[in-house]
C-alpha cells in the first residue's frame, strides 16, 4: 500500500489525487497547497485524504508533510521544482512533477539540464524522479518514443497541438492566461542538429493539413519541453534524432500573436499618462480565468459552444529498412462538453490531469522500475504499454498511420 502527498491540488493536481483515491494501491492521499480552502476542497470529496496547508518555499515544510509518503507528485510551477526534489531526496520518495519550465532564475535548457542532473542522487538512493508528466509534455514524450521504436533511424520529430475548443463565453485559454500568454511571448526553442536555438515568437507560420479537419490550420512554432528533453537524449533513446520542433495553433494563438505586435505581451513598464505599467500585467488581470469549478463550467456550456475541436499529433520522420517513413500518431480525448458529464471538470483538466495521473499510477502499482531521473521518453517497451493500455480505459485514445516511400 502506497502513501502519496500531492503538492499543488490546483486543475491537475486534484484530478490526480482524485484518481488516486481509487486506486486500491494507495492506503492515502495528501493534499497539500499553500491555499488552505483549496487543500481542504479537494480532500472533503475523499475517502482516503487528508488536507495540509503548506508554503512549498520552505522545503522542511513539504519534509514535514511527506514524512512515510512512497511519493510526491509535484503539481506546482516549475520554480518549485528544486525544493520539491530535494524533500523527495531527504525523506526517501520517489518524485514526479508536470513541467521543468520556465523558471525565474535559468534558462529554459539550463532548467531542463538541472533537473535531469539530479538523476545520480535519485539513483544512489534507490529511487525514480520522473518529469515533464502530462499531455504534453507526457504522453507526447510516450507516443514520440513508441513511433521512433519503429524506425532504424529517425530524422526528425514534430508535435503538434491545435486548440479550438471556444465557447460564446469568452474563454480564450483554458488553463491560466497568465502563463498561457507568458508562453505565447516566449522565445521557442528549436532543436537542430545537435544544436538548442532560440527563435522569434510565432516563428515559422505553416498551413498544417491534419486528418479529420476539413481545411489547413495555421501553426507557429512554441515554446516546450519536448524539444529540449529529446534533443538532450537524442542518442541515448530517439535513435540520433537531428531535429525536434513543437507547434502550436488555435483561436487563442491568433488573440495572443496580435497582442504581442501590439507591445500588450511586455513585461517591460511603459508610462502611460504619468503612470508606469506593465502591459503583460493588464492583459493578464482583464483576460477571464478558465473556469474552475462545476457550476462555473455548467455555465459556459448552458451559454453555448463555438466549436470543439483540436489535434494532438505526434509524426516521427525517418528511416525503416532503406526507406522514408513516417508514423503520425493521433491522440484523441474526451471535449469539454464529454469531459464535464465523465467528471465535471474541463477538457484541458481531463486530459492533462488524467494523462499526468497514469503515471502516478505507474508508481503505486510499481512499473517503473528504472532508477534516476528522467523525462517519460525513457520509460521502457513494457511501461509504455502498460501507460498507453491504461489511457484507452479512459477514453485517451491513439491512431496510428505509417507511411512508407516504396522506393
Amino acid at each position: 500500500m502506497k502513501k502519496v502527498i500531492v503538492v499543488g491540488v490546483g486543475a491537475q493536481g486534484s484530478t490526480i489525487a482524485k484518481r488516486l483515491d481509487e486506486e486500491t494501491n494507495v492506503s492515502e492521499v495528501i493534499c497539500a497547497d499553500y491555499d488552505e480552502k483549496a487543500a481542504d476542497n479537494v480532500a472533503g470529496q475523499l475517502k482516503k485524504a487528508k488536507a495540509v496547508q503548506l508554503n512549498a518555499k520552505n522545503v522542511n515544510e513539504i519534509v514535514e508533510a511527506a514524512q512515510g509518503c512512497d511519493l510526491i507528485v509535484n503539481g506546482l510551477a516549475p520554480d518549485f521544482n528544486m525544493n520539491v526534489m530535494d524533500a523527495a531526496l531527504e525523506v526517501g520518495a520517489c518524485y514526479q512533477d508536470l513541467a521543468s519550465g520556465p523558471v525565474s532564475d535559468l534558462d529554459f535548457v539550463s532548467a531542463v539540464k538541472r533537473c535531469l542532473d539530479r538523476a545520480p542522487e535519485f539513483e544512489a538512493k534507490g529511487l525514480t524522479a520522473l518529469i515533464n508528466t502530462g499531455s504534453a509534455p507526457g504522453m507526447a514524450n510516450v507516443l514520440t518514443r513508441h513511433g521512433v521504436e519503429k524506425l532504424d533511424s529517425c530524422d526528425r520529430i514534430d508535435i503538434f497541438v491545435y486548440d479550438e475548443i471556444w465557447s460564446k463565453k469568452f474563454i480564450p485559454f483554458w488553463w491560466s492566461p497568465e502563463t498561457a500568454f507568458g508562453d505565447m511571448a516566449a522565445q521557442p526553442i528549436v532543436y537542430k542538429d545537435g544544436e538548442f536555438k532560440r527563435v522569434q515568437p510565432f516563428n515559422n507560420p505553416q498551413m498544417t493539413e491534419f486528418k479529420g479537419m476539413s481545411e489547413p490550420k495555421r501553426m507557429t512554432d512554441h515554446e516546450h519541453e519536448e524539444p529540449v528533453t529529446m534533443g538532450l537524449l537524442s542518442n541515448k533513446v530517439l535513435k540520433g534524432v537531428k531535429e525536434v520542433n513543437f507547434r502550436y495553433g488555435g483561436p487563442g494563438l491568433e488573440l495572443a500573436e496580435s497582442l504581442y505586435r501590439m507591445g500588450l505581451l511586455s513585461e517591460e513598464k511603459l508610462e502611460v499618462k504619468g503612470q508606469e505599467i506593465v502591459p503583460m500585467d493588464i492583459i493578464s488581470r482583464l483576460t477571464p480565468p478558465a473556469p474552475k469549478y462545476a457550476d462555473e463550467i455548467k455555465a459556459v456550456l448552458e451559454e453555448g459552444m463555438v466549436s470543439e475541436d483540436g489535434v494532438f499529433l505526434v509524426r516521427v520522420s525517418g528511416k525503416k529498412d532503406g526507406r522514408k517513413s513516417k508514423i503520425d500518431l493521433y491522440c484523441y480525448a474526451p471535449g469539454l462538453t464529454e469531459s464535464f458529464e465523465k467528471a465535471g471538470i474541463t477538457h484541458e483538466s481531463y486530459f492533462t490531469g488524467q494523462a499526468a495521473f497514469l503515471f502516478t499510477k505507474m508508481f503505486v502499482n510499481d512499473v517503473i522500475t528504472t532508477r534516476g531521473c528522467f523525462p517519460p521518453e525513457c520509460l521502457e517497451d513494457d511501461e509504455r504499454g502498460y501507460y498507453l493500455s491504461e489511457a484507452a480505459k479512459l477514453d485517451i485514445l491513439v491512431d496510428e498511420i505509417v507511411e512508407t516511400r516504396l522506393y
